[in-house]
């Protein structure tokens, strides 16, 4: 094999024949992100590489090139970080059970199936947990990534790799509403209209007897309407007391005491932002007095195969969503992006030239 490896397709047989490198975005330190050339994986017994074709970014990316991230400040990763936890590609070197040629979607989330917790059937709470592209294990965004076979799901041939690239944020919001139990007989109001925020009011619309969205970007609202929510409301305008389930998906810290304001007796309250500061004016005895219950959706690591049907079937709908197409190139460029805080569609895309 030849020392670098580019951005062009390459058979399984060119991969194997010796080491090389590849092209990889990098964050290199607070607020620096670059292209970098780092070396080309070299799948295990039980691993298998993958071309990668599209990684979508997010605020979690964000918050890595800013410093704030909570898997720096605790020790768990340290600069440099090759990202990409949102992604798709087809299988190179297959194993595990996979052929070369297969789609697939990777898995955020690296269990150890070992510990309590994933003997318990928790294995979102591993207690050896890795995350792709966060701490543990290489991300996707590089031209290839090596992943265990376990860790992936085969992508439906209908299903593009657009739709594909927005799999993982999409499983949270699946195993979200699954947990809060979000039925026909409930009145939603989803809080924020990012990428999760929009894929909960597609998905509400269909379980729900009603969903409403709440926000406060004018573009992302009225892209809420086109993504099913009934009413598109700022904080101010939702009706305290109106909602038996509250999906809060913003990641505000206030957002969460609007939530739970929202909230009629007995309402459910589904906590799927991050919010990274206190919640002013919470008062935890009004969950007894008013018979609430918050809900901590971590990850919907056991939802991937039930997401991508959901895609293929039309009930979620990747398109609306996307902001943009880029290359690798234009990665740095990307985070100026997210950081310039747009509004509209939320999800911006990276190709590393395996799309389809």
């Amino acid at each position: 094999m030849s020392a670098t490896v580019n951005s062009a397709t390459v058979n399984s047989a060119a991969v194997n024949s010796g080491p090389g490198t590849m092209t990889a975005l990098r964050i290199e330190g607070p607020h620096r992100a670059a292209l970098a050339r780092v070396p080309l994986p070299e799948p295990g017994p039980d691993e298998v590489l993958v071309r990668t074709a599209l990684v979508g970014l997010c605020g979690t990316d964000l918050e890595m090139l800013h410093g704030t991230a909570s898997y720096l400040r605790d020790g768990r990763t340290s600069y440099p970080v090759v990202i990409g936890h949102e992604w798709t590609g087809t299988v190179v070197h297959g194993n595990a059970g996979f052929a070369p040629g297969e789609r697939v979607v990777g898995h955020t989330m690296l269990h150890c199936g070992r510990c309590r917790m994933c003997l318990r059937g928790r294995r979102a709470l591993c207690e050896r947990l890795r995350e792709v592209g966060l701490y543990g294990q290489q991300g996707a965004a590089a031209e290839y990534v090596a992943m265990p076979g376990g860790s992936l799901s085969r992508v439906p041939d209908p299903v593009p790799d657009r739709a594909a690239a927005l799999v993982e944020p999409a499983v949270t919001v699946v195993g979200g509403l699954e947990q809060a139990r979000c039925r026909l007989a409930d009145r939603v109001a989803v809080i924020g209209t990012g990428t999760i925020g929009l894929l909960a009011v597609q998905l509400a619309a269909r379980l729900a007897g009603s969903v409403d969205a709440v926000g406060i970007d004018p573009a992302g609202l009225e892209l809420a309407l086109r993504c099913g929510a009934g009413r598109a409301l700022t904080p101010e305008q939702a009706e305290d007391g109106g909602y038996s389930l509250v999906v809060e998906a913003s990641g505000a810290a206030p957002a969460f005491r609007r939530g739970l304001d929202l909230l009629e007796p007995g309402g459910r309250l589904a906590v799927i932002g991050v919010a990274g500061a206190p919640a002013e004016g919470f008062v935890p005895g009004e969950l007894a007095l008013r018979g609430l219950e918050v809900i901590g959706v971590r990850h919907g690591l056991d939802y991937y195969d039930r997401t991508l049907r959901l895609f293929q079937d039309g009930v979620l709908d990747a398109e609306p969503l996307i902001a943009t197409v880029l290359r690798p190139s234009d990665g740095p460029a990307a985070f100026e992006l997210l950081r310039s805080g747009r509004t509209g569609p939320p999800k911006i895309l990276i190709d590393f030239g395996g799309s389809r």
